[in-house]
């Protein structure tokens, strides 16, 4: 070999090398002996069988197949049980042969995928139906309106999952807060979900205005009725222009009705009521005045208690033989937050934790300011040498008949105030007057205890006035917020807030925390009635209503 051809083998072996030290960072330097078994790749997974522990490897000729693939140890002879029960799924009813509310309710709390997929009625003229934000949107703003006005959190679930299905949106999941409303649609499992929400910034109390909307998500659930989504924007409009039924002259009337009506309950006579009267509806006026200027709920709370209160210790320094307790006491009835109390305590029960948090914070905030206004009189009475008796308002068993009649006309007022349909107010004015029936034959010709009573009566408030609502196919609040008025803890509160003002803290909290009891068993005892009433009615083609599955204990 020439000097020559030795050079050359050098000279492409170093070209090599220094290639590959220029392509790769990871070469190998030249004198590192590095095994090499076999032709498989060096880059492994980190789940592969270390070298040197041996696996017993069963050899199989068939290709590693998809994720989708049938499993090698399927066999059709033996094949495991079938997701769907030999039985079936219960199917659920989409006629009207149930209220909208029920068949809403009961396929919220189904899964997804057990959810009957709705019948595609069209609801316009377009063969591809409306658009999906302005379906989300009819919905958010119906939503609006039911929240606005009072509506529990799950009943306005069920009417938005309603407006959705008549147009053919079934993958919808609606989401009730206090003051946030949320719906979100996926088309299919391989599409983008659509998404629209929308504040509730301003509350209003129109039992009118919410049934026009219970009536036309009932129209929009109907199959046999097509309404397009023109139409039903143009009747959401014409409920959002109505004005309420009432003239203003007309609710401060029935304010100070609502307040002597109360001084009645408890044991007032004429003079009582007219001062009673008089001081609901000065209050009413002081606290018109305040929303006027803008103040919030809470300072017209407070001044709306102080002019009963000031009348009651008025009337106890003049020295005017009449039960001045009673007088403060009915000034109470008509500021008690009873609507706000039995909603957030009804969200609570069937699983809106976050609503009902938020609504009886509402109540304590209201029940503070009527607290303080009552209050600064009560200290201003005592300080000038008023001498109020907590037992002036006793003898109330002794007249049955008038107290029944007072307790009708209290609830009358009362459903005046929240601005019912005319032809609701009789409905509820009876059940008012069997609510009170009830509790006085329970309380004071039984001897039961208040609460148990109070109970008992709410009950029968939430039996009647559902199934009077499911006969309307209405809301229920119509027909059971103004019938507990004379059930609520307004003696109880007083006697509280007196106790407090002279200086007697024990008895004081004795007397606010049986209101307070008095107050809860009101509200779970219309929920309990609203929810037994439910178990007269078939829920579809199942045996009962499903359960939310946060409440089955696991």
């Amino acid at each position: 070999m020439t000097e020559a051809e030795d050079r050359k083998p050098q000279s492409d072996e170093s070209r090599s090398a220094f290639d590959s030290e220029i392509t790769s960072e990871f070469a190998i330097p030249r004198g590192l002996a590095v095994s090499r078994v076999g032709g498989e790749s060096e880059t492994t997974s980190e789940f592969a069988v270390p070298r040197g522990m041996d696996v017993p490897q069963t050899v199989s000729g068939e290709p590693e197949g998809s994720a989708f693939s049938r499993p090698r140890t399927y066999s059709a002879r033996h094949a495991p049980a079938a997701f769907t029960p030999a039985e079936g799924f219960p199917v659920v009813s989409l006629t009207k042969d149930v209220p909208w509310q029920d068949r809403m309710r009961t396929m919220l709390r189904m899964p997804v995928a057990e959810r009957p997929a709705p019948e595609r009625v069209p609801k316009a003229e377009e063969d591809e139906g409306p658009a999906v934000p302005r379906v989300l949107d009819l919905t958010l703003r119906i939503g609006e309106l039911l929240l606005a006005g009072g509506e529990g959190a799950e009943d306005v679930e069920a009417a938005m999952f309603a407006v959705c299905r008549s147009y053919g949106l079934d993958r919808c999941e609606p989401n009730v807060t206090f003051t946030l409303l949320s719906i979100s649609y996926q088309p299919s499992l391989v599409e983008d979900p659509v998404t629209a929400s929308r504040t509730v910034r301003r509350r209003g109390t129109d039992y009118t205005r919410l049934a026009a909307v219970f009536q036309l998500v009932d129209d929009l659930s109907d199959p046999e009725t097509h309404i397009s989504l023109e139409d039903a924007y143009r009747r959401l409009a014409e409920i959002r222009r109505n004005r309420h039924p009432y003239p203003t002259w007309v609710l401060t009337s029935a304010s100070g009705l609502l307040a002597g009506a109360a001084s009645v309950l408890v044991g007032g006579d004429l003079i009582v009521f007219l001062a009673a009267a008089v001081g609901a509806m000065l209050g009413d006026r002081l606290a018109w005045l305040c929303a006027g200027r803008g103040l919030p709920e809470f300072y017209q709370f407070l001044v709306a208690a102080m002019p009963p209160a000031a009348i009651g210790v008025a009337l106890t320094l003049t020295h005017v033989d009449v039960k001045a307790s009673a007088v403060i006491t009915g000034g109470l009835f008509a500021l008690l937050p009873g609507r706000a109390l039995v909603a957030g305590v009804q969200d609570g029960l069937t699983g809106f934790y976050i609503t009902a948090a938020a609504r009886l914070l509402e109540v304590m905030y209201f029940f503070v300011g009527i607290v303080v206004g009552v209050l600064v009189m009560l200290y201003v009475g005592v300080q000038l040498g008023a001498h109020l008796n907590p037992d002036a308002a006793l003898g109330i068993s002794e007249r049955p008949l008038w107290s029944i009649g007072a307790s009708m006309l209290l609830s009358l007022t009362f459903a005046v105030l929240l601005q019912q349909e005319r032809a609701t107010v009789l409905a509820v004015t009876l059940n008012g007057g069997v609510a009170w029936s009830v509790f006085g034959a329970m309380h004071y010709a039984g001897d039961i205890s208040p609460v148990a009573s109070t109970a008992v009566a709410a009950g029968v408030v939430g039996l009647f006035g559902q199934l009077l609502a499911r006969y309307r196919f209405a809301s229920a609040l119509p027909y059971t917020t103004a019938a507990i008025g004379p059930l609520l803890p307004g003696s109880a509160t007083y006697f509280g807030l007196l106790a407090f003002a002279q200086n007697e803290a024990d008895a004081g909290l004795v007397s606010l925390t049986k209101a307070a009891a008095l107050a809860m068993a009101i509200a779970i005892g219309v929920n309990l009635g609203s929810e037994i009433s439910r178990l007269f009615l078939r829920i579809g083609s199942a045996e009962k209503r499903r359960a939310a599955k946060r409440t089955r204990g696991f």
